[in-house]
């Protein structure tokens, strides 16, 4: 994988820019070749082929008028044989060039779509690498939206590649005839076009200048696309009467974009007008010398069907050579983008021999003066935690919105690093561990779970996706959330698909949903079980049965529990009151009433509503 080219600037784009973007290229043909190699092979043995057809025609149809020419005069057996003999000749090569045209157009295809599934197939395992708090960024997130654009169309520049080259070998043949003939046409071919190619240059630029800029408010328009016609947010958008405000604020960005666009095309076509006249004068001031030559006796008629269509040819073949390199440059540069984001490394990995995890755990989990913010920010979400949690403890996070509960349990499974401090696992740092074999031993729900549009049995066996095949575990799983029960009730029982996206799928109510979440942490023989905020949708006595059995089936294991609601914490050995993300108080449910500190004070808010 090639370095990511240095930033680009979104003005303008020097020569030196585009020719360090081309080393780009050979990456991309090794992945190209990776979707597809037989393909790729083929294509390329079938533009070389091609490559030579256009000299071909041209030389037989000289021979043809030559022959015809010669039959005028006088009538001869072996000239009309052989005449007949060309025009086959050159039906065949009219046929082959057709079919060979199509080929390579259909081999074009295939590689794209091999392609895109290629591409994206890589961008979701880098991504899957990469750190939870990089997809909180919004500059990575600009970054991994550029790399998507380049998974659909990048075989293109494939194409545009293979076709420089191909038309390089076609203009070899060509030349080969204006410069016996008087290489002086090349020359004014050149000048001629060059005009153009400068043009179609600065105006790619602009476009691709235009792109990176409006890369964030793209996303913007994507996701106001999603919100204003999806089934997840139809009853909000009703209800509140949102509809007007998301299409209008649609309309501004993409009229914005609009606007842009036709401005810098309006201007592309005016200057493109005028560079096709210049062009247009060299090819006509070429095509009177040739003419002038051949009244004069210098060259036959044939001749000068050759050296016109020769000309002719070459100017379209250099034209789209020469504004072609402005696109397969552009395209390098797009490139760039793609790679960019390859780039991009994850800070949390594991080391070289990590410690074997200790089954079972006998020390449990130690936070030393352990802090931890988020990139680009300067608040800190937690800050001097320092506790133990033991082997078989039941542990409860309380506190306001915002005090880092949830980024705590981040921490302890490992999904963030501590920015500083440390936290040991029987004694030693957590990152001597190996960190699959680490989160295997841990099972976690969170507070904002997926809800997975596919079968029940899958939603929870996504907790655990290695046992996907193991029905006597996932309904053990289900069992133990009682989401059994909501399986019972489904039309298709545990076949059921789950959501409304889909044909025959079932919505869930948010209760429901939370129940197969839970089953997703059971799926796990893990030692330590994490909820986060795992009742909020469940009714009273829904909570207090499935809590009951939490307690029942977490019995020798560790347990952390975040939730806003005291009859559930209460139920913990121990409970961590966190403010502002460090600790405020800590000890059991009795021994915070006690002291009549934060714990007792959010405890006496939250009985004041019941009564």
């Amino acid at each position: 994988m090639p370095k990511p080219a240095p930033h680009v600037s979104t003005n303008r784009i020097s020569v030196k820019e585009r020719l360090r973007a081309l080393r780009n290229l050979p990456a991309f043909f090794k992945l190209v070749w990776q979707s597809g190699p037989g393909l790729m092979l083929g294509n390329i043995l079938l533009r070389f082929l091609k490559a030579a057809i256009p000299f071909l025609l041209l030389f037989i149809g000289k021979l043809i008028i030559d022959k015809v020419l010669q039959l005028s005069h006088s009538h001869d057996s072996f000239a009309e044989k052989s005449l007949w003999e060309l025009v086959g000749l050159e039906f065949g090569l009219a046929i082959l060039s057709d079919a060979l045209t199509r080929a390579i157009t259909l081999m074009d295809s295939l590689l794209g779509d091999l392609f895109a599934n290629h591409t994206s197939v890589r961008i979701m395992e880098h991504a899957a690498k990469l750190d939870l708090d990089q997809f909180e960024d919004a500059v990575f997130y600009d970054k991994m939206e550029r790399a998507r654009q380049q998974t659909v169309g990048r075989t293109i520049l494939l194409s545009q590649v293979m076709s420089q080259v191909q038309d390089l070998i076609t203009i070899a043949f060509l030349s080969a005839g204006l410069i016996a003939f008087n290489p002086w046409l090349i020359l004014l071919l050149v000048i001629a076009i060059l005009p153009a190619f400068l043009g179609e240059s600065y105006f790619n630029d602009q476009t691709y200048a235009l792109s990176r800029r409006q890369t964030p408010q793209r996303r913007e328009l994507d996701y106001l696309r999603y919100i204003g016609a999806s089934d997840e947010t139809a009853k909000e958008i009703k209800m509140f009467s949102l509809s007007g405000f998301i299409t209008d604020r649609f309309k501004v960005l993409s009229q914005k974009f609009y606007t842009d666009s036709k401005r810098i095309a309006i201007k592309r076509s005016l200057w493109g007008t005028f560079f096709a006249l210049l062009g247009s004068l060299g090819y006509y001031g070429a095509y009177l010398f040739i003419i002038q030559q051949t009244v004069k006796g210098s060259l036959s008629i044939g001749e000068l069907t050759f050296l016109a269509g020769s000309f002719r040819q070459l100017r379209g073949l250099l034209e789209n050579i020469l504004s072609r390199f402005t696109n397969v440059s552009q395209g390098a540069i797009y490139l760039s983008d793609f790679f960019e984001f390859f780039g991009i490394q994850p800070r949390i990995h594991n080391t070289n021999n990590p410690r074997p995890f200790p089954n079972p755990i006998r020390q449990g989990f130690t936070f030393e003066n352990v802090g931890f913010k988020y990139l680009n920010s300067e608040r800190w979400a937690n800050r001097n935690l320092n506790f133990t949690l033991h082997p078989a403890e039941k542990l409860a996070l309380v506190g306001e919105n915002s005090a880092g509960k949830s980024t705590l349990v981040k921490l302890l499974a490992r999904l963030y690093d501590p920015t500083e401090g440390r936290i040991l696992l029987d004694g030693h740092d957590l990152k001597e561990y190996d960190l699959n074999e680490l989160r295997q031993h841990i099972g976690v729900i969170f507070q904002d779970f997926l809800r997975y549009q596919m079968t029940f049995p899958q939603n929870i066996a996504a907790g655990n996706i290695d046992q996907q095949g193991n029905e006597e575990l996932i309904k053990r799983s289900a069992n133990q959330s009682m989401a059994d029960e909501l399986a019972q009730k489904l039309p298709a029982g545990y076949q059921q698909v789950l959501g409304k996206r889909f044909a025959d799928g079932v919505e869930l109510s948010g209760g429901e949903w939370q129940k197969v979440a839970i089953a997703r942490a059971y799926m796990r023989e893990a030692q330590l079980v994490i909820l986060d905020e795992p009742t909020s949708a469940l009714d009273a006595r829904a909570e207090a049965q499935v809590f009951e059995r939490f307690t029942e089936l977490t019995k020798g294991k560790m347990a952390v529990l975040i939730s806003h609601r005291f009859s559930t914490v209460r139920m913990a050995d121990r409970i961590i009151v966190l403010e502002k993300g460090s600790i405020a108080e800590i000890g059991s449910h009795e021994e915070l009433l006690g002291k009549a500190g934060r714990y007792a004070e959010l405890f006496d808010l939250q009985a004041m509503g019941y009564q």
